[in-house]
Parts: C-alpha cells; sequence; structure tokens
C-alpha cells in the first residue's frame, strides 16, 4: 500500500545504520539502555515490530519494514535481531540481500520450528519466571495491551514456519553472519543456536558471564554492548573505542 505511514519508531545516534529488530511481545524502548550505549558510534532503529495496521503477516511485516527504513533514508543496513526479531532479520536479509550489509542474531528463532520448538520454550518453566524481569513484563504488557491480535498471529507463524529457505538465500548471498548466545539461555537451546550458525556458515558466541539469559540485550546491555563490539562489525566506525565493557573470550566456530 503506496504512502502509508511507517512503523513507530525509535532511532537514536549517527553514523552507519544498525536496524534493531526486537523479541516477542516487547517494545523498542525496553533496549533504550543498549541503544544509547551504541548510538556515539551508530544510526539504531528500532521499529515497533507489532504495531502494523490490519492483519499482521510475515510478509506485510518485511513490507513494511522496508519502508520504514526508506521513511528514514536508509538504504543498506546492518540488522540486529533478537529472539522473535531474528526470525524478521532472517526473512528480511533473504529478500533484500542488496540492503543488508551484516546480520547479527542473539538468542533467535532458529532452525526448530512446531511442536519441537514449543517443547524448547517449555522445558524450562522455572527458568520463564526467572526471566519476568521488570522491563520484559512491562513491554510485554504494554504489547498484549495495544496488539493482542498481531502477537497472536506473529505467534503463530513463529512456531509454523520453516527457516531453511530463508538460511539458503542469505547463504547464497554471501552475506555476513554472527549469532550470539547467552551462556544459559532458559528458552532457546544453545544447540539450536549452534546448528543455526552451521547452516549461515556464522560466527558463534557465547557470552562469556555464565549467569546472563535469554534476554541479556536489555538485562546487561554493557556486556552485550562488548561482544558486539568484538564482532568487528562494518556499521562501527574503527577508532571509536568499545561500545561497552571488554569480554575476555570469544568462541566462535
Amino acid at each position: 500500500m503506496a504512502n502509508r505511514p511507517p512503523l513507530p519508531t525509535l532511532v537514536e545516534g549517527d553514523g552507519r545504520p544498525l536496524l534493531l529488530l526486537h523479541g516477542f511481545a516487547m517494545q523498542p524502548t525496553t533496549y533504550l539502555p543498549l541503544v544509547r550505549l551504541l548510538a556515539p558510534r551508530v544510526r539504531v532503529v528500532v521499529p515497533a515490530i507489532f504495531a502494523l495496521p490490519g492483519r499482521w503477516t510475515f510478509d506485510a511485516a518485511l513490507d513494511l519494514l522496508a519502508e520504514t527504513l526508506d521513511h528514514f533514508g536508509v538504504d543498506r543496513v546492518s540488522l540486529l535481531g533478537h529472539s522473535f526479531g531474528g526470525g524478521l532479520e532472517l526473512g528480511f536479509a533473504a529478500r533484500h540481500p542488496h540492503r543488508v550489509v551484516e546480520c547479527v542474531f542473539a538468542d533467535t528463532l532458529a532452525v526448530r520450528e512446531r511442536f519441537h520448538l514449543a517443547a524448547e520454550a517449555l522445558s524450562s518453566p522455572l527458568g520463564l519466571v526467572t526471566m519476568a524481569t521488570p522491563p520484559a513484563v512491562t513491554a510485554f504488557a504494554r504489547s498484549v495491551l495495544t496488539h493482542p491480535v498481531q502477537l497472536a498471529r506473529a505467534g503463530l507463524w513463529a512456531f509454523a514456519t520453516d527457516r531453511q529457505g530463508d538460511m539458503a538465500r542469505v547463504v547464497e548471498a554471501r552475506i555476513p553472519c554472527h549469532v550470539l548466545w547467552a551462556n544459559r539461555d532458559t528458552l532457546l537451546h544453545r544447540a539450536d543456536g549452534e546448528e543455526f550458525a552451521r547452516c549461515l556458515r556464522a560466527t558463534f558466541t557465547v557470552a562469556e558471564d555464565p549467569t546472563v539469559d535469554h534476554d541479556w540485550m536489555f538485562d546487561d546491555p554493557e556486556l552485550f554492548a562488548a561482544h558486539l563490539d568484538a564482532l568487528g562489525l562494518k556499521a562501527f566506525r574503527p577508532g571509536n573505542g568499545s561500545a561497552g565493557r571488554s569480554p575476555r573470550r570469544t568462541a566462535a566456530t
């Protein structure tokens, strides 16, 4: 649809653009601490990916993401997707490889689908409880109140979609990819992330802090920024210092 408004979007910083796609039922402002760490070196763009007008579909979400980038004058962009947002990131890169500089996937939807993914997500009920930090609970409540139908449709898409085709297209396009994973992700299995990285021919890095969980992007933004910085992304201009505290080690395959 022509001339429709862009997604509501948080934009901070200057420099090369970095598109951050947030997790399921989260909000752009949930990631504000990380955004402010990165903003001195990159222009961080964080759209509200569930605020689509009308019905939420995967194709409609990707179309409106592209239109939102156009609205902000962004042609080529580095991508950073968290959890559910990584599924959209993968789809966007597969469909618009000419617009993608590089991809970073953080504790994201990977190769599993349907009942395997559901079993994985529900394998540790206590872990789900411990993940219910104030930022996550606040964002979830707001999202449910404002976009309940979109969330439901997006959730069904996440469980029912085979991502193998999109992974193959990203590899064919030779887009540099990196996968970051929390040391003790209680929502998604590390083995799934490792397989995802292998399929994408991506680096795979596990957070060096053994206590961080699935939401470390906003629960420990300094640690996440440090690991992001260690990837040597094209988005970061050289010589401007580190975005956070330095990690002691990086594991890659």
